[in-house]
């Protein structure tokens, strides 16, 4: 990251994107998580509450790539607490819900981070999706996520 913004200082979120590339092939992750990315400009990049921001090539810059990477790990492990306690609380309403293709829709919501609230499958109608993302938000098994009343997405 520090190479990268000091050949290119426009790119600086590009930096942690590839910086975060680098670290998921280093540890042979199958696939890069956000967590440098999302704390380059996290407490950890500042000198003191509200001060200037430690940049690539200034004392203490190392350390707070490595705080700000300690801080990432945590936030992500409490964010895959958080997603595996709500799928298995929908997983849990699956049994209650007497909808054609609830099933499939169960399936989608666990494989991906968001689904329309429009979904179309084979069994479901449009309209049928909606009453049954309804349910699941009354049962608190899904939430929605994008604030909007006319495209609605949800997902754990």
């Amino acid at each position: 990251a520090a190479r990268v913004i000091t050949m290119r200082p426009d790119a600086e979120l590009f930096a942690w994107w590839l910086a975060d590339l680098v670290l998921a092939q280093s540890l042979r992750w199958p696939r890069p998580l956000p967590l440098l990315i999302a704390q380059a400009f996290g407490p950890a990049f500042r000198r003191e509450a509200g001060g200037k921001r430690i940049r690539p090539g200034e004392k203490d810059f190392e350390r707070a790539v490595c705080l700000a990477l300690a801080q990432a790990a945590a936030d992500a492990c409490r964010l895959a607490a958080e997603l595996s306690r709500r799928a298995e609380r929908l997983i849990a309403v699956a049994p209650k819900l007497r909808a054609k293709g609830a099933g499939d829709v169960i399936q989608r919501l666990l494989d991906d981070d968001a689904v329309s609230g429009s979904l179309t499958t084979k069994n479901p109608s449009r309209f049928a999706a909606r009453r049954l993302f309804e349910r699941l938000q009354q049962l608190e098994a899904v939430r929605e996520l994008s604030g909007r009343t006319t495209f609605r997405l949800f997902g754990l």
